[in-house]
């Protein structure tokens, strides 16, 4: 049986193209200001790397930012269930996920079955979300990417007196304009975000393995900063892209609903 997931987030689209365990195509894009366009492109596109048509597929459901604006899916499920489902296929020994998105941040506990039996998100400030990063990134004029790099170039990396945006970027510009380096302030913001995200999961009260998904997760500055925070090594999926993991989730819960045993 041939499944999909489409996750519209706020940064960017996803979709997964799945048959049983095995990934037939996927795509990533940066999303639109119309979730509905974003959602055809990227769905398009994974049909596309999976040599099928929308046709060949039994049943596909939307999460994200704007699940709601996807005409063509079978129903919706939240981001928390996806993202919980999507880490537990690429990392099976997974009980505590940690996703970090374009607007927000979210810490979910699971039960040996996979069952989510806790999660908390911070969706009220920009900090510890991928748009904190991408707006620090701009500022010191380099890519996502090379962000994530910057801190193990780093000697003394700066402190950040904040981590919201907005005081955070008058930090990074007066750092900067003070003479620091491009990679102390980059590993500073890099230590700022993980630092904000290590509340939200010692909260949620985290349990062995840690999975990491979602872009943030390519971040290895904030990923090795997050696990001196914790005390925990954290597990980052190689199956697939880590930021595929809320449309893996969702097409795993569609195969569930096409097979009439729930989600």
């Amino acid at each position: 049986m041939i499944t999909a997931g489409c996750d519209v987030g706020s940064l960017t689209s996803k979709a997964v193209v799945l048959k049983g365990n095995r990934i037939l195509g996927s795509a990533v894009i940066r999303s639109r200001t119309r979730p509905e366009a974003a959602a055809r492109q990227v769905f398009d596109e994974a049909l596309a790397a999976a040599g099928i048509e929308e046709a060949d597929v039994a049943c596909c459901l939307g999460t994200g930012y704007g699940m709601k604006k996807i005409p063509f899916v079978s129903g919706t499920k939240s981001e928390i269930a996806c993202h919980a489902a999507g880490a537990r296929f690429l990392a099976p020994s997974a009980m505590t996920v940690i996703d970090i998105g374009g607007q927000d941040c979210k810490a979910t506990r699971m039960d040996k079955e996979g069952n989510v039996e806790r999660f908390l998100a911070n969706d009220k400030c920009a900090a510890g979300t991928g748009r904190f990063l991408e707006v620090m990134a701009k500022i010191l004029d380099v890519t996502l990417d090379e962000l994530g790099a910057l801190s193990k170039k780093a000697r003394a990396p700066v402190t950040l007196a904040s981590t919201c945006t907005v005081w955070a970027q008058a930090d990074v510009i007066q750092y900067l304009n003070s003479g620091e380096t491009v990679q102390d302030v980059g590993a500073g913001v890099n230590n700022a975000m993980a630092a904000r995200v290590a509340t939200l999961a010692n909260s949620v009260g985290m349990a062995p393995d840690v999975c990491m998904t979602g872009g943030v997760a390519k971040n290895q500055g904030v990923v090795r900063a997050l696990e001196k925070l914790l005390s925990i090594r954290i597990v980052i999926p190689r199956k697939a892209d880590p930021q595929l993991a809320g449309a893996i989730g969702a097409a795993i819960l569609a195969r569930k609903a096409a097979e009439g045993k729930g989600a």
